[in-house]
């Protein structure tokens, strides 16, 4: 009766393990394709943030610079998400902006508190300035909303429209923004003031700037397959060696 082969111990292992190894990689591979898809989000923004403000119409970019000129419709608002700034809950105030021959368009003024707060409501005519924020869709987890208390915790512009009175605004909506010196604070819990002094909303002071954290988790992923391959050398140099 013959001897195994040496090496032949470490076969059977080596097929539980090089698939491993082929889901640590693309996971990697997976997470260096997110990089590149928002390092080129950020540049759109980036160039959307530097060009000068269009008219809203139908036809514009998620992001681009726009002004719209109208007047905001009394009671139609809503407010979006729930924001904790120092120890105040509030949320983003949208409104209707009715425009003179030109379809409505809801815009996200900024931060109010859910009770309480000398809010602004201008009654004549104003121009707004900020970028278009499109639409998201629901997701299989998303918060339920109310669009009868005029509650919402996605920011689906047809169903908030609808329950503003407003079904024919456009698909997009306005999201103010009014430049502040110095660097916002991250919102959060405790980690943003709330407003103390002058009116409210409180807006946007920049262009949104998404989070990019796909580089480090492709080196986490890279990191843990070259340790696989460590890990499974060795082990597999003292299974040999035990022969």
């Amino acid at each position: 009766m013959s001897r195994p082969v040496p090496w032949q111990r470490i076969i059977l292992p080596s097929f539980i393990a090089l698939p491993i190894l082929a889901i640590l990689l693309g996971l990697g591979s997976w997470q260096i394709q997110r990089l590149n898809w928002k390092l080129g989000i950020l540049a759109e923004l980036q160039a959307a943030a530097a060009r000068p403000p269009v008219e809203a119409t139908a036809q514009v970019p998620p992001f681009t610079r726009i002004t719209a000129t109208g007047r905001f419709r009394p009671g139609a608002e809503a407010i979006y998400a729930l924001e904790v700034r120092g120890t105040v809950l509030g949320g983003s105030l949208v409104a209707v902006l009715d425009r003179e021959g030109l379809p409505p368009l809801l815009v996200e003024r900024g931060w109010v508190p859910l009770e309480g707060g000398n809010v602004e409501r201008p009654a004549g005519e104003v121009t707004v300035s900020g970028y278009a924020r499109p639409t998201e869709r629901h997701g299989l987890i998303s918060a339920r909303d109310d669009p009868a208390g005029k509650r919402f915790y996605t920011f689906a512009i047809s169903d908030m429209a609808e329950a503003l009175g407003a079904p024919y605004a456009l698909e997009y909506a306005l999201s103010v923004v009014v430049p502040r010196a110095g660097a916002a604070a991250p919102s959060g819990l405790g980690s943003t003031p709330a407003p103390s002094r002058g009116p409210l909303p409180d807006p946007a002071s920049a262009f949104p700037e998404p989070n990019n954290p796909h580089l480090g988790y492709a080196v986490t992923w890279f990191g843990l397959a070259a340790a696989w391959v460590v890990i499974f050398v060795l082990w597999s140099r003292k299974r040999l060696s035990e022969t």
